[in-house]
């Protein structure tokens, strides 16, 4: 395992490929031109106002997928009254047991903040084996989850006549996952081959009982689909100067948006803001670490740098106590919802955990090998 020369971003995240031992993300922010945030924004603001035309819905000329989160929130307002559009949004709703508290009454806080929210949820049933297959044989259970939350959005989308989709960050400039790159940064039609998207045959889950008809919130909309609908997705996150984890949590949080009410070192978050609609995330960014290397601390940590706000010897530090911490109540409740007992899920972590950069104990939580920001 190697660490960026800049930030303390691992090339063990999978789709990573440095380039002169620095992160792609790194590589750009410090090979690029100055940014024209002007010209970005109204270069992104043409681009919208000549896809738009082509919707067919009276009502929105825009469709926007939220979850009650930061990111949500920023956008929502952002597209609503600085680019004057009238956005739908569209949650994807998860099972009453994996959702919190506190991810309804954000949803609520969009809805009381004057936005119209669609709001669809896959079979809780299905979820729910799809979550425990994922999880039982890839250490995953986001892996099939995920599809849902990114392919609900264009297929309700496609329903309803909206060609103009807003999305938020740009996963290649943001941490890295170059697949999705295209030549305008506002581009984000690549979407679909970033790694939670790409390679996952639905067909594979039919021996859960499920047919493909059953599977279809799980199917993201394929190429001809995207033409035949004229659909486009926009990255707000590429024309917003500001965008950012902090500074997304601190306009939400103006604007009515709660935070998780837990510590760091419970969640490897390192402002409480990430993730708030459900816990179980939690989990799988521990398992992620255990995999990788890195996990949410990082995520966090890698930003700040690269805006110059934190110094890399400090970065080191919070990683070193943050990163892949996760509180056994958040564990629990994950292995109640799957029905599985809390040993047999550390066994199937273990199972998952790479033995090069951890020590793998018969009991306990696996001990890191490695040196925060040191080469392997």
């Amino acid at each position: 395992m190697k660490y960026c020369n800049f930030c303390l971003q691992p090339d063990s995240r999978p789709g990573t490929n440095f380039i002169n031992g620095s992160c792609p993300v790194c590589d750009f922010h410090r090979n690029s031109k100055p940014t024209d945030w002007i010209d970005r924004v109204e270069t992104l603001k043409a681009q919208i106002n000549t896809q738009k035309r082509k919707s067919s819905n009276p009502n929105y000329d825009s469709i926007l997928g939220v979850s009650g989160g930061k990111d949500s929130t920023r956008q929502a307002l952002w597209a609503r009254d600085y680019l004057g559009l009238k956005p739908l949004l569209v949650a994807i709703t998860y099972p009453p047991e994996q959702s919190t508290q506190i991810g309804v009454d954000n949803l609520n806080n969009l809805a009381n903040l004057g936005f119209d929210i669609y709001s669809s949820a896959p079979a809780p049933k299905i979820w729910k084996a799809l979550m425990r297959e994922s999880f039982i044989n890839h250490g995953n259970w986001a892996k099939t989850t995920e599809l849902a939350l990114f392919s609900g959005v264009p297929q309700i989308a496609l329903e309803m006549g909206i060609s103009c989709i807003l999305w938020g960050e740009n996963p290649a400039l943001q941490v890295g996952a170059s697949e999705t790159l295209s030549k305008d940064g506002w581009d984000g039609n690549n979407l679909r081959h970033l790694n939670t998207i790409s390679g996952i045959e639905l067909s594979d889950y039919e021996s859960l009982g499920f047919s493909l008809e059953q599977l279809l919130p799980f199917a993201y909309p394929r190429e001809i689909e995207f033409a035949s609908g004229e659909l486009q997705i926009f990255f707000l996150g590429w024309a917003i100067k500001n965008w950012g984890l902090a500074e997304n949590a601190l306009v939400g949080a103006l604007n009515g948006l709660v935070g998780r009410q837990d510590s760091a070192v419970n969640t490897s978050d390192l402002l409480g803001y990430s993730s708030i609609d459900e816990d179980w995330v939690i989990v799988n960014q521990m398992i992620k670490y255990y995999k990788f290397g890195f996990g949410r601390a990082t995520e966090y940590v890698n930003e700040w740098i690269r805006k110059g706000i934190l110094e890399r010897a400090r970065g080191i530090d919070l990683v070193a106590r943050y990163d892949g911490k996760c509180s056994d109540k958040y564990i629990s409740s994950f292995c109640n919802y799957i029905e599985i007992d809390v040993s047999s899920f550390w066994e199937l972590v273990r199972n998952f955990t790479n033995p090069d950069l951890f020590e793998i104990v018969k009991r306990g939580r696996p001990r890191r090998k490695f040196e925060i920001g040191q080469n392997l």
